[in-house]
């Protein structure tokens, strides 16, 4: 069994699943087969017998990676995973506090509160002690709480140097308070609270530190503060920790990622080796060879190269429009090409900076009735139908709940208006009780028959349902409820009603998910197990943050740079390559903004399996301004072997010298383009929006340009004497 398991194995996997029990450091290029590596170095300890199925511990960074990486497990190893800990730091973190709820001084029902439900809480908060939430805006609050929790930080830590950061944290002194009252947590919670109950009980901490003879972590350059402090306190003197990571991958530091946890990793773990997979397995050699050679610009990387036997393949296409409208008709006739050579749509992808680019791409692909989608849509239990059956879940299980009692107490409509619910707040707030419980004894003022009608209701469902199987659970409360037939009355309301009916459904596949590879906890870690609708309400605030699958017919993908992250397509298409653009004007104000842009890039490019195209316009209609761009820093810093310009090739920054594509025709070409920047037309090597200065009227940048030959005709903007229509033969313009 174990030469099977090694067979499909290169020399540097072979090592790196095969080490001694010790910590190391796995540098794993795009592409490399990280997860082939990963999941096959747990196969090899368990079927070598180095450790049982309970002394490993698995971290991803998504849902679906820990199920993917199960299911390759149960196929390779003929030993029982369920004992094992496989999950998403917030997950794991989810399974311990279940597990030691008392020592996290939480109720035993504790429900999990996803990010617009994070939102409601602290607004809830802000209007019960009459903050303003124009000048302390609730969506800004919840992200300085998870902000501040995910460095570690509880109120009394935070440093509050000014009048503002101390409302700041006052409010988030407030909404802890709702939290432990309500026993709620939100997903930063989870991780803090698991991390400080393992700090202050040694006990605890040194019997994982025992269990855990293995941690294996996925993305480690995705590891924030806290996730990384969580990892060292379960890591004891005898746990072998196996990092896999990637430098040059490090895009999420806007999330609270930390690149320099690859280079903490070294120093607090001194690991015995640090292995490189560099073969691709992904791409063709001059997309490589551009990736190698724009990485390279960053300063304090670990260092690799990636390199792949499959052959240099084609050289990366490149296009540079007058307009974005240009750009956009490049990018059309490219995908119709692809298809014509028989790519399927669902392998073409266009990857963009900012969504705001999108626009003009669904414009044309829906004009020419090419099917496409835009990646991250609204997402399953994220829709407001599906989000209004999970808060009625929450009550029957958990009612006090005070999220979940607002958002449904007076929906579907029951004549529970604002001012009784103030009346209902106000009483709750003055008792110190949940609202709940405040309904209960009869706070609700003169629409109180109404709230206790409510009442009434959720404890019928309660009881109603009590021995039922989860997805009968689920039927019974949209019956119950009137939720069914409030959404079946409304005119386009059919959508909806089919998104409850699959609630019922994927409550049933969680239940048959449940008792395959999803791990539950042993008898050793808890006298029962969690009950179902426990489990499930977690899966949903779990998985609230995957994007679901879309169903219907193939489709073009199209995405930001950061969405593509982790997946391939044969044929993908960079748009939007200019300075302020991509790189991002916001990255560069920032320290290391300017390098994690160019990981980014680095990311896009290593999306693409065979062709890759690169493009960016001159004039770009973005935000309802005109902005005059020149083309990304990114593009100079390719070798110009591995591109074939589609477009005349602009001169200046990016001329160089011995590229015989650099004045290959396109027809898309703008007069302009034919005018300016064309080395069979022109000898200019100017270019729209390039600063130029002029002896007598000083600095200016190209606005505009007509005409062709030596009867080119400039529009220049002067800082100091506005727009001047000038003669380019006599202009005299030189480049700023």
């Amino acid at each position: 069994m174990n030469t099977a398991l090694l067979a499909p194995l290169n020399e540097p996997q072979r090592t790196a699943v095969t080490l001694p029990h010790v910590n190391a450091l796995i540098l794993a290029g795009a592409g490399s087969g990280k997860t082939r590596v990963l999941t096959t170095r747990i196969a090899w300890l368990l079927a070598t017998g180095q450790v049982s199925p309970a002394g490993v511990l698995a971290v991803t960074f998504t849902n679906k990676a820990s199920r993917e990486m199960l299911t390759r497990l149960a196929a390779l190893a003929t030993v029982n995973t369920r004992p094992m800990w496989v999950g998403t730091f917030h997950g794991l973190c989810n399974r311990f506090l279940r597990t030691h709820w008392r020592e996290a001084q939480l109720p035993q029902t504790f429900t999990i509160l996803d990010t617009q439900d994070q939102i409601a809480l602290v607004k809830r908060v802000m209007k019960a002690h009459q903050i303003n939430d124009e000048k302390y805006p609730p969506r800004q609050m919840a992200w300085f709480i998870a902000s501040a929790k995910e460095e570690g930080l509880r109120p009394d830590r935070v440093d509050a140097h000014d009048d503002f950061t101390r409302k700041q944290v006052e409010i988030y002194r407030l909404y802890e308070a709702a939290c432990q009252r309500e026993g709620v947590v939100d997903f930063a919670e989870l991780l803090l609270r698991s991390y400080e109950v393992l700090a202050r009980d040694g006990a605890l901490r040194e019997h994982y530190n025992a269990r855990f003879r293995h941690i294996l972590v996925d993305e480690f350059q995705d590891t924030n503060t806290l996730q990384y402090r969580w990892l060292r306190l379960l890591a004891g003197p005898d746990t072998a920790v196996f990092a896999v990571g990637d430098d040059d991958q490090s895009i999420y530091a806007f999330r609270g990622a930390k690149v320099a946890n690859m280079q903490h990793f070294e120093r607090d773990f001194a690991p015995a080796r640090i292995i490189k997979l560099e073969q691709n397995y992904r791409s063709f050699g001059n997309i490589l060879d551009a990736a190698n050679a724009l990485i390279r610009h960053n300063e304090g990387r670990i260092g690799k190269e990636l390199w792949t036997d499959r052959g240099h393949g084609e050289p990366i296409r490149i296009f540079q429009g007058y307009s974005d409208a240009e750009e956009t008709a490049f990018v059309l006739d490219s995908v119709r090409a692809a298809m014509a050579d028989g790519i399927a749509l669902d392998d073409i992808a266009i990857l963009y900076r900012a969504n705001a680019q999108s626009r003009a791409f669904e414009h044309a692909l829906f004009n020419a009735r090419i099917a496409y989608r835009v990646y991250g849509g609204l997402r399953f239990f994220e829709r407001a139908e599906v989000k209004h059956a999970l808060a009625y879940l929450r009550l029957i299980h958990n009612p006090d709940d005070d999220n979940a009692l607002l958002r449904v107490i007076n929906f579907p409509a029951r004549g529970i208006g604002t001012r009784t619910l103030e009346t209902l707040q106000q009483g709750a707030a003055g008792h110190g009780v949940t609202l709940w419980q405040a309904a209960c004894s009869g706070a609700g003022g003169r629409s109180q028959s109404a709230i206790a009608q409510f009442v009434a209701l959720i404890e019928s469902m309660r009881a109603a349902t009590r021995s039922l199987p989860l997805p009968d659970v689920i039927r019974h409360l949209l019956a119950a409820s009137g939720l069914r037939a409030h959404y079946a009355a409304e005119k386009d309301g059919q959508d909806r009603v089919e998104n409850l009916d699959e609630l019922i459904g994927a409550a049933d596949a969680f239940l048959h998910e449940a008792d395959g590879l999803v791990a539950t906890p042993d008898a050793e870690e808890s006298p029962a197990e969690l009950d179902p609708v426990s489990a499930f309400l977690a899966h949903a605030s779990l998985e609230a943050g995957d994007t679901q699958a879309a169903a219907g017919r193939a489709a073009l993908q199209m995405m930001t740079v950061h969405s593509a992250k982790g997946l391939e397509f044969d044929t993908v298409f960079v748009t939007g390559l200019e300075e302020g653009l991509f790189p991002h004007d916001n990255a560069l104000d920032d320290a290391g903004g300017l390098e994690e842009e160019r990981r980014l890039m680095y990311v896009a490019v290593t999306r693409a399996r065979r062709r890759l195209h690169l493009s960016c316009a001159q004039v770009r209609m973005l935000h309802g301004q005109t902005r005059y761009n020149v083309p990304s820093r990114f593009i100079e810093e390719i070798p110009p072997p591995l591109l074939h310009w589609l477009s005349a090739r602009p001169r200046g920054a990016l001329a160089q010298a011995g590229d015989a594509s650099a004045a290959a025709p396109h027809p898309a070409r703008s007069a302009f383009a034919q005018a300016i920047g064309s080395e069979t037309r022109s000898d200019s090597g100017f270019r729209i929006g390039q600063q130029v200065r002029h002896a007598k009227f000083g600095h200016g940048v190209i606005v505009s340009a007509d005409g062709s030959g030596k009867n080119v005709q400039v529009e220049v903007n002067f800082a100091e004497h506005g727009i001047k229509r000038l003669a380019l033969e006599y202009a005299k313009l030189m480049p700023a």
